[in-house]
């Protein structure tokens, strides 16, 4: 086993031992920091799949952006909300939970099945592909692509992303606010 294999089942272990921990902790705080994990996790298995700028988006836009927002969102919430959430946890398992729990374990069967029975380097469409010479190659030159239309093609809807984003963060905050009772 090389390092680079050593090096994604460790990642891959802690990503989804983190976001079961996501899934299931009733604990909102404890759950928002293993999404943190979860998130770098992912991101650390992007580079290893040398996809070194998808890494560095998910760090920046989900652990910086949206992260930071849903830990904004949660600190202006108010602890009325969050002891209404608290109240609505089942227990995990429950009849309730039931079709999702169905749902989740056919899916898991279908990834493990997909996983187990793939040979990625042998199939079809990626021989295809290769013979075709129809790879982007990993280089310097593609992600200065990426950043040249992104400041200039592309940056008008850039803005207005951030813009929104904007807009949703001081909404959140608006509606977060208490309101004074008038006697």
């Amino acid at each position: 086993m090389s390092l680079v294999q050593l090096m994604f089942y460790v990642m891959a272990l802690v990503t989804l031992g983190s976001a079961l921990v996501v899934a299931v902790s009733g604990n909102l705080v404890r759950s928002i920091f293993m999404f943190f994990v979860t998130l770098f996790g992912l991101a650390g298995l992007y580079v290893l799949a040398m996809a070194d700028f998808v890494a560095v988006t998910q760090i920046v836009v989900y652990v910086g952006g949206i992260l930071v927002l849903i830990l904004f969102t949660f600190m202006l919430s108010g602890k009325e909300a969050l002891a209404a959430i608290e109240q609505q946890k089942n227990r995990f398992i429950s009849f309730g939970n039931l079709p999702s729990l169905i749902l989740a374990g056919l899916f898991l069967v279908v990834m493990v099945n997909v996983v187990l029975k793939a040979d990625a380097p042998q199939l079809s469409w990626i021989k295809a592909a290769k013979a075709a010479k129809n790879v982007i190659p990993v280089n310097e030159s593609t992600i200065n692509n990426i950043g040249v239309n992104l400041m200039t093609n592309y940056l008008l809807p850039f803005e207005v992303i951030s813009v929104l984003l904007m807009i949703a963060l001081v909404g959140a905050a608006h509606l977060s606010r208490k309101e004074e009772v008038r006697p």
